[in-house]
């Protein structure tokens, strides 16, 4: 009988350890699938945006008018990210958070924005957290609000795949005026978000 009780522990750490390994060759996959996915290179295009009309919520918890936001003057460097993400935001928030230590003194004359495409999950307060993940200055706002409304602003950049599982990095700067922004496809680095920073705002 102990004999026998002792074989069925044994299997049931193998059939454990099994379903582990299996987990975990499953996660692998995913990894290798979600990072084999990732463009290798950037391409830089100007594309006109007409900026929609909706609500959205600051990591403050203030609503605002997204156009009204960040129509103030300032030029915008805006990207989509959701906090939950493990490959392309950190990728893509940690090159912002370069690009805010090299603006320097003319941090100011910039409006950084991120926008989330989870906004079911991505809370102003969870937003708050993720910011101060990233030492986000005051100059970097980051937004959720309804789905509908994080949709509505995907769609308006071309930048809506259906599913937060599908998205792509990309990174749009405008100079505050007009419809032209620049848009980056891929991971555009710290030094080629600066120089198109300076560009719009005719600094070079």
């Amino acid at each position: 009988m102990k004999k026998f009780g002792t074989t069925l522990s044994a299997l049931f750490i193998a059939l454990n350890y099994s379903s582990a390994v299996m987990a975990h060759d499953d996660m692998d996959m995913h990894e290798h699938h979600h990072h084999h996915e990732m463009p290798t290179e950037t391409k830089r295009t100007e594309v006109n945006i007409s900026l929609p009309k909706v609500e959205l919520v600051r990591q403050d918890g203030k609503k605002v008018q997204f156009q009204d936001e960040i129509s103030d003057g300032r030029a915008v460097v805006l990207s989509f990210i959701y906090t939950t993400c493990t490959a392309i935001c950190p990728m893509t928030s940690q090159t912002i958070f370069k690009l805010q230590g090299k603006l320097g003194g003319d941090l100011n004359k910039v409006h950084l924005v991120s926008v989330s495409i989870d906004p079911e999950q991505d809370t102003p307060d969870r937003l708050a957290k993720y910011a101060d993940k990233y030492h986000a200055s005051k100059y970097w706002d980051h937004y959720t609000g309804t789905e509908e409304a994080s949709i509505k602003v995907q769609k308006a950049f071309d930048a809506y795949r259906g599913d937060k599982m599908n998205h792509a990095p990309v990174t749009f700067i405008w100079s505050g005026k007009g419809q032209s922004w620049v848009r980056y496809d891929g991971f555009a680095t710290p030094d080629d978000m600066l120089h198109e920073v300076h560009h719009q705002l005719g600094m070079h």
